[in-house]
């Protein structure tokens, strides 16, 4: 997959209706961690960024062609990954910026048990690279030194299939 302005293009057009509604989810979901420094990691359009709520720093990167303002803080209180580790192939690359977060707060799509992959919305080879089990996400994360601190699917709907969560380091109340 090539994340260029056609790409771009096709997510503004797509994706636009329902972004403000997505982002205020998103922040309802995280708010009791009461963030002042947010990163938004794989910001694509900059939906999440542009609803945030007063008082809190975001900044946010992509490797699009899409307006970041580029990763400035040496921690966050949150490192966001909406709709984005299901792209990287290795994880393990993201550590530097996982070890940035005092959480992590993203979305995975997670394939029901009752769909066949091949048949999926979700199923985009080339683009993303894991269509694993929940499960196979937490025992990811918990190699990784994290736990699920909190889980839902708060954007279904508008959404389907999505599964969000809040990581917190192992060893961490």
């Amino acid at each position: 997959m090539i994340y260029d302005i056609e790409y771009y293009e096709n997510m503004l057009r797509n994706y636009s209706a329902n972004a403000e509604k997505i982002s205020k989810i998103r922040w309802e979901f995280l708010k009791e961690l009461k963030p002042k420094t947010v990163l938004d990691y794989g910001s694509g359009c900059g939906w999440f960024r542009a609803w945030r709520p007063s008082g809190v720093k975001v900044d946010s990167y992509d490797i699009g062609c899409y307006p970041s303002t580029g990763v400035f803080q040496e921690s966050y209180d949150i490192v966001c990954f909406f709709d984005v580790l299901e792209h990287f192939v290795v994880l393990t690359e993201l550590l530097p910026i996982f070890n940035k977060a005092r959480f992590i707060v993203g979305t995975i799509p997670i394939l029901p048990l009752d769909k066949p992959l091949r048949t999926w919305k979700h199923f985009k080879p080339g683009e993303h690279t894991h269509h694993r089990p929940k499960e196979d996400w937490v025992a990811t994360f918990k190699y990784l030194g994290w736990r699920v601190q909190k889980e839902g699917s708060p954007e279904c709907p508008p959404r389907s299939d999505i599964w969000s969560f809040i990581l917190e380091r192992n060893g961490h109340e």
